[in-house]
């Protein structure tokens, strides 16, 4: 039986539909009220669902986070980031020959014209490396625009392989342009992650050195920040795919929104905060200052919006964290600070309470801090792993109908008033 809500307003009741979710919770179907003349209002829409979706479902309370319905934990431990791009995609885990030939297809896909990477020689070296990815994506537009009809499930398709397959390589060119360095050409013999770390950190015509403990970390890195549901950059994909603009303009807008450091920004403001402590003599001093209301220092990276128990995706990112340390043998002070907080907040009654546990953000940022990734490419790197979780909600939103996003205000300004000349003012 379907369920209904009824609201009355002066005196005239109107029902409401109530859409029952699959998992989670249901939701109050508000556009008949539109016909009362009433809108809602939800700043932040905190509790607004703005579309259906199949892709991933979070209870924060309970610290679930699946993809397509599978655990994040059982995919971090048993998957890889690649398998996970086609299951966002596709919906469904792939056979062997349909895992291969999507690989095939990243693997062709990862080269940038050498024309095209002359966008780069616009930037100066101490830009920021967000800027040039966002421009770089936004840029796709020119080469594709002619061969992208988003009214079509194979060029949409195409289109998403070809975003996962190249912004590896854009990431990496925005570090090597940063650094004054030679681009180095994508190595179809090596995986993903290990290719990515190879263009960042390796040289034209020599063979990868990248670990495979540290490109293992690396690749789960991605996979764990591959979909976030409904998140701010998200919702900018979806907002501005609504106006059937370029996919690349619409995936560099949801970059744009990634970002802000209360989104894309928190473990590079992990690093910020570990380098304004800068020893760990200095620990206990700091927590007091987080302790103390009155004080405007915040532990970055503990406890999280949605997750109001734990992180699922710190759990398995802690497991990364420790076996990049145990290889490298890694005795940053920055590090010796953050191991000795994370003691602290997994014992101190204070953080316990008030449910402040390490969050991915915590532990992938001083994970890339102990394999040499600088803290601004934090952020790109997020954008990396991000990547098939904002082309898989853009097409699911232009595989059925929508509508252009319009969300309403409430108006809080003057009441209509007459112009007056100027020299009367």
């Amino acid at each position: 039986m379907t369920q209904k809500v009824t609201i009355t307003i002066d005196g005239n009741s109107t029902e409401l539909p109530v859409l029952e979710a699959t998992e989670g919770t249901n939701v109050v179907d508000v556009r008949g009220l539109i016909k009362e003349g009433v809108f809602t209002y939800d700043p932040g829409f905190l509790s607004t669902a703005s579309c259906d979706s199949t892709v991933t479902y979070i209870d924060g309370d309970a610290g679930i986070l699946t993809y397509r319905g599978y655990p994040i934990d059982q995919l971090a431990q048993q998957s890889n980031h690649l398998e996970v791009c086609y299951l966002l995609l596709n919906g469904e885990l792939p056979t062997q020959s349909e895992y291969d030939a999507f690989e095939a297809s990243i693997k062709d896909n990862q080269n940038i014209d050498k024309t095209f990477q002359k966008i780069f020689n616009g930037f100066t070296q101490g830009a920021h490396p967000m800027a040039m990815v966002g421009s770089a994506i936004s840029g796709l537009a020119a080469l594709y625009h002619e061969e992208t009809d988003i009214t079509n499930s194979d060029d949409r398709m195409k289109t998403a392989h070809r975003l996962i397959a190249m912004i590896p390589t854009i990431a990496a060119m925005a570090y090597k342009h940063g650094k004054g360095g030679a681009f180095v050409d994508p190595d179809p013999s090596l995986g993903y992650a290990e290719n990515f770390l190879n263009m960042c950190f390796g040289e034209a015509g020599k063979p990868s050195t990248v670990s495979p403990t540290i490109a293992a970390a690396m690749d789960r890195i991605f996979l764990l920040h591959a979909d976030h549901e409904q998140n701010a950059s998200t919702s900018t994909v979806r907002m501005a795919g609504s106006t059937d603009c370029n996919p690349y303009a619409a995936i560099s807008a949801g970059i744009s929104a990634l970002w802000g450091p209360a989104h894309g920004g928190a473990n590079e403001a992990v690093l910020l905060m570990l380098n304004e402590i800068g020893d760990e003599s200095r620990v206990a001093e700091y927590v007091a200052k987080a302790k103390d209301k009155d004080d405007p220092f915040k532990l970055m990276g503990f406890g999280h919006r949605v997750y109001k128990n734990f992180d699922p995706r710190a759990t398995v990112m802690q497991e990364s964290c420790d076996a990049v340390f145990d290889e490298l043998g890694v005795e940053d002070p920055l590090l010796k600070v953050a191991r000795q907080l994370e003691k602290i907040a997994r014992e101190d009654e204070y953080f316990i309470e008030r449910k402040l546990y390490p969050n991915i953000d915590f532990y992938s940022g001083i994970t890339l801090k102990a394999v040499g990734i600088p803290t601004e490419l934090f952020t790109v790197i997020f954008t990396l792993g991000r990547m098939p979780g904002w082309i898989t909600h853009w097409n699911e939103m232009l595989s059925a109908p929508y509508k252009i996003a319009r969300p309403r205000q409430l108006y809080l300004g003057e009441k209509k008033r007459d112009y007056s000349s100027i020299g009367s003012r």
